[in-house]
């Protein structure tokens, strides 16, 4: 009876890891079809965007519960390939990069699908390496839920604002962050720091409160400044891992 209590249980935070999946799924089929309709490419950020919600509350469900499992690990990287990966990928492709080519002769060269493999080729490496080895209390590389919520923020804050900015400024960001993936360049995890400094209770209150300040800001200015919020704090992350590293190289040389 208590296994399979404990059974039934490790199936609740998987059943949110394969919503993050569906959800990605769909994204992508909704960014296919942006061709004559830009909202598509907003739903699909709004996608993404819930199904990081998702893959944040599969760990933390799995840990209140004490669920986790070695299927829900394996489940989880193949639902963040699909969702923060693929669809991020497709997006951006259809937002930036549909029309960059390059004529060579008679042929024209799709530089724009070769720059936008380069996002889930990243996410793929990242997560099979993060599968083979990784640390307790921190990731090696940036997070792709990270990463994807960056392109994903992007359709928002440009096609909400009407915002004209050169194109080479998001491919470089996009490039960047592909690169950050795979790099060694360490990142906290902020869900363990949480755990251990505070207890669970304290720790829902504080995602609560985020959640209702995000709302607030939402309800008060718009989707716009809610995505531009949201794409701050995940930059200041970004420069945080950054900046730790060059801090470390400079202690390296000074020994």
């Amino acid at each position: 009876m208590i296994n399979t209590l404990k059974n039934s249980l490790k199936w609740i935070p998987n059943l949110f890891t394969l919503g993050n999946l569906w959800l990605g799924f769909y994204a992508t089929l909704l960014v296919l079809q942006s061709h004559n309709n830009p909202n598509l490419i907003k739903i699909s950020s709004l996608l993404i965007i819930l199904a990081s919600l998702l893959d944040g509350l599969d760990g933390f469900i799995a840990r209140m519960l004490n669920a986790t499992s070695e299927i829900g690990a394996q489940l989880d990287s193949l639902a963040d390939l699909t969702t923060f990966g693929i669809a991020p990928g497709a997006l951006f492709y259809m937002l930036i990069l549909h029309d960059l080519a390059w004529p060579i002769g008679n042929i024209t060269l799709p530089i724009g699908i070769i720059l936008a493999g380069l996002y889930p080729a990243a996410v793929a490496f990242r997560l099979a390496r993060f599968n083979v080895s990784h640390s307790e209390d921190s990731f090696d590389g940036l997070p792709s839920p990270i990463g994807g919520l960056i392109v994903a923020l992007m359709p928002l804050i440009l096609l909400e604002a009407h915002l004209t900015a050169p194109k080479i400024l998001f491919i470089i960001i996009y490039i960047f962050s592909a690169y950050l993936m795979v790099s060694t360049i360490r990142y906290s995890k902020i869900q363990v720091s949480l755990f251990r400094r505070f207890s669970k209770i304290r720790v829902i209150l504080l995602l609560v409160f985020i959640v209702l300040i995000l709302l607030s800001i939402y309800l008060k200015f718009g989707l716009e400044a809610t995505a531009t919020a949201i794409f701050i704090l995940l930059l200041l992350y970004i420069v945080s891992g950054i900046i730790a590293f060059i801090i470390h190289l400079i202690q390296v040389f000074r020994l």
